[in-house]
């Protein structure tokens, strides 16, 4: 394969970047670089204002395409030189500021240096220069020229484009080649984030040699077409503190206090009002989760140093761990954005997924279709990763996942906290959206469900009955966590998820291979879930779904308790509506029957009875509580309890309507 150095022309540079010809002259000629970029500003640590310059569309993906490009160019000659680069820890794969601090760590001295206007340095005239004449590239002036016109805004290398990071890090080889040069002469270890210039020794002799080090870094770097920020140059003690890249270096690598405390008092700003403030501007919960895993990297980094016999895992968390540990908890099951399903395995949730593409017209509330036809779940399936694994002790696989979300809802133990009741104390509202927990349907035997329901929630006889006839359970009062369970086919006492199949596609012959549903199995006679689960999601137009159609409505029934978007005081709370609204919707077949009139309906809100109704609550209850918000209705006899005079107007907006919900204080006092 031709190499990038091997570029000869316009033409080859347009088709080792993949693109069309025509859209690589369009892009430099017709429509032009400079017109792809939008500038903006992100607030700076010391205050100040740092302006981007972001590129879109086609120039966006053509400056990545030649980012990645150049990356793998530049991995491509360290490994024919047999070289190891440890010098770089900005803006390269592997790298971080982790990487970079922890060389400086436990240091006499530690030396900073800033480049001033590190990428206003990098102009159209050096970028050209550098392809031309570098001994790596030496690619034709014009090739040099168009590289130049695709990474250049407004003359300048732009902070903000996909293309930025990797050229000014292919330039600064040969200053950083020249400043470890110095450095080693006086035992020095060197180090470059971007502009920042570090070095740290141990050699207690260095602060009578620090103007002579200095004077030699200056001259290699204005040879190397930079200046220094002098406002930004110190040299840190031990006894001080030392920071590189903004993390303290002393002893362990650590992050200053204030930045913890800060975010610390933004989680719980945002755990009592929804919403908190960063730099006097409202934040974003994935920047805060940004901060919170910023600070973790660095715990886990000084969890690695610590001697073997120190656990490390959910148990035994440290104070800012345990506070990542509840913003987890609160992001993806307190205040999470859709419904979750948790299931035992990953193949549970390729059938799903399956069963629901192949009957998406019945499920809307679950699944769509977007305008690309595209399907696309309204809900989410529980990932389990690593993070869950050390913060919660979820393994990757098993029904153990959902015993422990389950504790941590109610708080088991000391070690476990309570975290559903201490999250609705601080917001004064429920989960946003229901957690159902997807068990198989195997409560006789000493399966999963058996042990949920008896260890952890300690069932009732009537819980276990109500479990069995309905396939679901609500497991708190206070919440919107479920459990549900697939039905039992035919005479059987205990289903799995599998068994919900037609006994002909359960014999499917796959290379002279039949199914096998238990974990262990000869691979010469059988295959298991993890194939078996492959064909169905990869046939799911062929395959008949029919007896998923009893588990799918439940799980639909369990999704309709999502976030209200409307508050009707008093009625939304408690279990109480829960257990009204389930049997009623069972026993009327005919709503439109039931629903006619003129009187208010407020009032007979609570105890199952029906009253007739004007036009504008049928709306209200049929378009608004019992399609969008929830499965029934139930309305009370109580007349007596409102008066036409004591009637409110409150607008309420669904889709592109707008009703009025009568209420009263007085009125719901009673329901």
């Amino acid at each position: 394969m031709k190499k990038f150095c091997d570029i000869q022309s316009r033409n080859e540079l347009a088709d080792y970047l993949g693109i069309p010809r025509s859209k690589l002259t369009h892009i430099l000629y017709v429509k032009k670089p400079d017109s792809y970029y939008t500038t903006f500003e992100i607030p700076k640590r010391n205050g100040d204002t740092r302006a981007i310059c972001a590129p879109s569309g086609d120039l966006k993906v053509l400056q990545k395409k030649l980012s990645n490009i150049l990356c793998l160019f530049q991995r491509n000659i360290w490994d024919e030189n047999g070289i190891k680069p440890n010098i770089s820890h900005g803006f390269e794969k592997e790298k971080s500021i982790i990487t970079n601090a922890k060389i400086h760590r436990n240091k006499r001295y530690v030396l900073n240096l800033d480049l001033a206007s590190f990428f206003d340095s990098f102009h159209f005239g050096r970028i050209q220069g550098y392809f031309e004449k570098n001994n790596h590239f030496k690619l034709p002036h014009d090739v040099a020229v168009i590289l130049a016109q695709l990474t250049c805004y407004q003359g300048r290398l732009p902070q903000g484009a996909p293309s930025s990071p990797i050229i000014t890090n292919l330039i600064c080889q040969s200053l950083d080649a020249h400043l470890l040069k110095a450095a080693k002469k006086y035992k020095l270890d060197y180090t470059r984030y971007a502009d920042d210039l570090t070095f740290s020794t141990n050699d207690r002799h260095f602060v009578e040699n620090q103007k002579k080090f200095l004077a030699e870094a200056i001259v290699a770097i204005t040879k190397a077409g930079f200046s220094i920020n002098e406002k930004k140059t110190r040299l840190q003690f031990r006894d001080s503190r030392q920071e590189v890249t903004g993390l303290i270096v002393n002893k362990k690598l650590n992050v200053n206090h204030s930045y913890v405390r800060k975010t610390r008092a933004m989680a719980h700003q945002l755990y009592s009002t929804g919403e908190y403030l960063i730099d006097g501007v409202p934040g974003s919960i994935k920047q805060l989760e940004g901060r919170f895993s910023f600070i973790d990297q660095l715990d886990h980094y000084n969890n690695i140093l610590d001697p073997q016999e120190i656990k490390h895992d959910a148990f035994n968390l440290n104070g800012r761990e345990k506070q990542y540990q509840a913003f987890i908890f609160y992001k993806y099951l307190f205040a999470n954005d859709t419904p979750v399903i948790v299931t035992e395995g990953k193949t549970d949730i390729r059938y799903i997924k399956a069963a629901l593409k192949n009957l998406y017209n019945k499920y809307p509330r679950l699944i769509q279709k977007d305008a690309e036809g595209k399907f696309v779940y309204k809900f989410s399936f529980f990932r389990r990763t690593k993070r869950w694994k050390y913060f919660f002790g979820i393994s990757l696989d098993g029904a153990d996942a959902m015993r422990i979300l389950y504790r941590y809802h109610i708080g088991s133990n000391k070690r476990i906290p309570p975290y559903l009741s201490y999250f609705q104390k601080l917001s004064g509202h429920e989960q946003h959206n229901p957690v159902i927990l997807l068990y198989d349907n195997e409560s006789k035997s000493e399966r999963p469900l058996k042990k949920f329901l008896g260890e952890d929630v300690h069932a009732t006889v009537d819980q276990k009955a109500e479990l069995k006839a309905k396939l679901h359970m609500r497991l708190i009062t206070s919440s919107k966590l479920f459990v549900v369970t697939p039905p039992l086919i035919g005479d059987k006492e205990e289903c799995e998820i599998e068994d919900l199949f037609s006994d002909e596609l359960l014999s499917l012959n796959l290379e002279g291979k039949t199914f096998c549903h238990k974990d262990k199995f000869d691979s010469n006679k059988y295959f298991g879930k993890e194939i078996f689960s492959q064909y169905v999601y990869e046939n799911y137009r062929t395959i008949d779904f029919s007896r998923f159609i009893p588990l799918l409505d439940v799980i639909d029934m369990c999704l309709i308790f999502r976030q209200v978007s409307f508050q009707i005081p008093h009625i939304l709370l408690g279990n109480n509506l829960y257990n009204i609204l389930n049997p009623a919707i069972k026993r009327r077949t005919n709503l439109h029957e039931y629903l006619c009139g003129n009187m208010p309906v407020p009032p007979h809100l609570g105890d199952r009875c029906w009253a007739n109704t004007c036009l504008f609550t049928q709306v209200l209850f049929l378009h608004v509580l019992i399609d969008e918000q929830l499965p029934e209705f139930f309305i009370t006899h109580r007349h007596k309890y409102l008066l036409r005079t004591d009637i409110q107007k409150m607008p309420c907006r669904l889709a592109e309507h707008s009703v009025y919900c009568s209420h009263t204080a007085k009125a719901y006092s009673n329901t």
